[in-house]
């Protein structure tokens, strides 16, 4: 059963693949429609092809802040009913935190969590001023639990990074009716997983209670959620669809 995005248009960072290109599927298949932004053009077309008439690519690397602010608005000049914004792009940092360098860091929180703040920072004024609007952002548990899956240091700061700004705005952002929660995925069969050895993938597994990775449709679903008027109440959640990893209260 799809949840209802009857009227609604959501911007999807990270749209064109993996557990972006499922949310994105799941707004449109739900009676919404999407502004989907990614960096790769040719994957951006391909897959505003596939979802159909009415929903927009837009390319964008989210690190670029004035590039991702001048997008934002032309965003909301081309479809002004945009009420949800889902953050999705992000980056993977697998280098022990003795062989991290500057570089390797700044790419990690520049795209992962600056660019997240980007995004947010950008459509908020426009959430305000209608007093309605929606925000979640895809996180991981690597933010809760400090790495040790797949990402390390870098990656888990920026996450942690993301689960405490995704509070925040919900603390400043409810009273002007703006919600804002995040999703941490555990294990997910995605693209960006898809460079792990069969070796590390199976450790991994071995530390989820249910026993397998996610499909990308999984977290999707959470994501989904989160952003339907079904979860109306829900504000400030940082949502586990890990398989049973974190186990937190």
């Amino acid at each position: 059963m799809a949840f209802d995005f009857t009227g609604k248009t959501a911007i999807v960072t990270g749209g064109t693949q993996g557990i972006g290109l499922e949310i994105a599927k799941g707004i449109v298949a739900g009676g919404g429609h999407v502004a989907l932004i990614a960096r790769n053009a040719a994957k951006g077309e391909a897959a505003v092809a596939e979802l159909g008439e009415g929903n927009k690519f837009y390319q964008l690397d989210v690190a670029d802040a004035p590039k991702a602010r001048e997008t934002v608005e032309q965003i909301f000049t081309d479809l002004p009913q945009t009420n949800i914004l889902i953050n999705c792009a992000g980056v993977i940092s697998t280098k022990k935190f003795d062989e991290i360098d500057d570089t390797e860091w700044r790419r990690t929180i520049d795209i992962n969590l600056n660019g997240t703040f980007t995004m947010m920072n950008a459509v908020y004024p426009h959430f305000k001023a209608a007093h309605a609007g929606t925000i979640v952002n895809v996180s991981s548990v690597a933010g809760k639990i400090g790495g040790g899956l797949l990402g390390t240091a870098a990656y888990a700061s920026s996450k942690a990074g993301v689960n405490g700004l995704t509070k925040a705005v919900a603390k400043e952002g409810g009273k002007f009716g703006v919600r804002c929660n995040a999703v941490c995925p555990s294990l997910t069969l995605t693209d960006m997983t898809s460079i792990l050895s069969d070796e590390n993938s199976q450790r991994i597994i071995n530390g989820i209670p249910l026993g397998r990775a996610a499909q990308a449709s999984e977290p999707a679903q959470m994501v989904l959620f989160f952003a339907s008027d079904l979860a109306s109440f829900v504000n400030g959640e940082i949502g586990d669809c890990d398989g049973g990893i974190v186990l937190d209260g």
